[in-house]
């Protein structure tokens, strides 16, 4: 039997579309199913939504994402398990692709994540989604929206580490590389979009400052993200904010993700043909600069594939653990070489002012 596992606080807005994707999907491929929705301190109308929608609920009193996930998993009857969120679609193609996996001995997996094209979103965001949805099919590792794995690999791993508040869903996904074959599916899932609508360019930006300087406080105190996970407020979800600060920053993130989407693509054109003094040369400069000192986040990135590089119980996934901390490692040491060039420029230019 499969067990869908839907962790929902306040999610009366989307809560009935997410179900019924799971059971068109569940009855498209035919097996037996169950769908448990956990009700984590709701004060709409979820549970009344998730009973209409032939879901067992169970109703906790967490506040934390890990842990409803886990009472969603150790309350689940089936042999797998998936993890969707409640403002998540689903399809029986990512579903049957899972199965598919786990049938020939993945452990687990996740699926990539999209926004539907009548969503508004900023611009930005849609960027920012079309990365999201290809880097993780590229590099075979991703948490989000959907995810699953066998009841074996979930009690294998202790579940969902709840220490942290955010980014639960990657840590799990380490872990269950740690056990085994970890897989993504080609077919994507479809997700809101309403964080993005939710909070700012410059928040989304101030929040990447954040994980680059105070990373562990940013995942395992509730504080640092309770505005954009933990808000009990549903009312505005469907609304883009329309204010000058708010389409200024939002422009202002845009500038930034085009930079990083395109900013790789200079490193094939030669310096000479732009000469620092122009202004091409000068743009260049200030993005080499911001990408400089960007990916000097592959020291920590590295790191934390190292430590679960050493846990790793199959060779395949050493061996593709071990790629990705050199590409990792080499990145961040071309980044730091550039961040010193960069700063000794700098001090040229303060001493002869």
């Amino acid at each position: 039997m499969i067990s869908f596992i839907v962790p929902a606080h306040n999610e009366q807005a989307c809560l009935g579309r997410t179900l019924r994707a799971i059971h068109e999907s569940a009855r498209v491929l035919g097996p037996r199913y169950e769908i448990i929705v956990v009700d984590d301190a709701s004060t709409d109308a979820t549970a009344e939504i998730a009973r209409q929608n032939q879901a067992r609920v169970v109703s906790v009193n967490h506040r934390q994402i890990a842990a409803t996930r886990n009472s969603g998993g150790r309350a689940a009857e089936g042999a797998r398990f998936f993890f969707v969120d409640a403002d998540t679609t689903i399809n029986p193609r990512a579903v049957a692709s899972a199965l598919r996996a786990m049938d020939h001995g993945a452990v687990g997996g996740g699926g990539a994540t999209g926004i539907d094209r009548s969503e508004r979103v900023p611009l930005y965001g849609r960027l920012v989604f079309w990365v999201v949805a290809l880097v993780p099919k590229l590099v075979g590792f991703t948490g989000g929206a959907f995810m699953f794995c066998t009841r074996e690999a979930f009690y294998a791993t202790g579940g969902f580490d709840e220490r942290f508040y955010c980014g639960e869903e990657g840590f799990f996904a380490l872990a269950l590389k740690r056990q085994g074959r970890f897989f993504v599916p080609w077919e994507s899932v479809v997700t809101s979009g309403r964080r993005l609508r939710k909070i700012s360019g410059g928040q989304l930006l101030i929040g990447g400052l954040r994980m680059i300087f105070s990373p562990v406080k940013l995942v395992t105190e509730r504080a640092s993200v309770q505005d954009v996970w933990y808000d009990s407020n549903r009312a505005d979800d469907d609304k883009v904010p329309n204010s000058i600060a708010a389409r200024f920053s939002n422009g202002v993130a845009l500038i930034v993700v085009v930079v990083l989407l395109t900013g790789p693509a200079w490193d094939f054109i030669p310096w000479r043909l732009t000469p620092r003094d122009s202004l091409i040369g000068k743009y260049r400069f200030c993005v080499s600069v911001f990408l400089c000192h960007l990916g000097m986040l592959g020291w920590l990135v590295g790191l934390v594939l190292l430590v679960n590089v050493l846990r790793q119980k199959r060779w395949t996934g050493l061996v593709q653990s071990t790629v990705l901390i050199a590409i990792c490692f080499w990145q961040a040491w071309l980044s730091t070489q550039g961040v010193i060039r960069i700063w000794a420029i700098f001090v040229r230019w303060i001493t002869n002012i």
